[in-house]
């Protein structure tokens, strides 16, 4: 499958978005991105430590992705695609609880890379897609 099939596939599939790094400054790329894909029609589910228990962009901030996860479950509800705006450093813990949770896609924005999380990620069956922002991407395909 090609990259933009794959992208496609994600985006049209992956409706709830954990945004792992969201902040609530509206000058940070991480809200542009979230905001511009709620307003495009996705479920955005913040995910910062810092910010567990406050409100960004009209929905609770979780800590982590498993506490985001269980507190969801209890609405029926599931994390489809975890997209990280974190340094390439952290990515690694990130991609093993996006396994965890069972989330079915990992999104490593632009400038964020980690080919050995990748293939983890890969090899329990999440689409991967690294370097590359979903906002870009939503646009250029016209997807979701």
């Amino acid at each position: 499958m090609s990259d933009d099939s794959i992208i496609r596939k994600i985006l049209k599939r992956d409706r709830v978005i954990a945004v792992v790094g969201l902040s609530d400054k509206p000058h940070r790329p991480s809200h542009g991105v979230a905001e511009t894909m709620q307003q495009a029609g996705y479920r955005i589910v913040p995910v910062n430590p810092a910010l567990d228990g406050r409100r960004v962009l009209g929905e609770r901030c979780y800590a982590s992705l498993p506490a985001a996860t269980a507190a969801l479950a209890h609405d029926g509800i599931a994390i489809g695609m975890v997209d990280v705006f974190r340094k390439s450093s952290e990515v690694a813990a990130v991609a093993d609880d996006a396994i965890a949770i069972g989330a079915q896609s990992l999104w490593l924005q632009l400038g964020v890379i980690d080919e050995a999380a990748a293939a983890r990620a890969r090899a329990a069956g999440l689409d991967v897609v690294m370097d590359r922002c979903v906002l870009i991407e939503h646009r250029r395909l016209g997807a979701g």
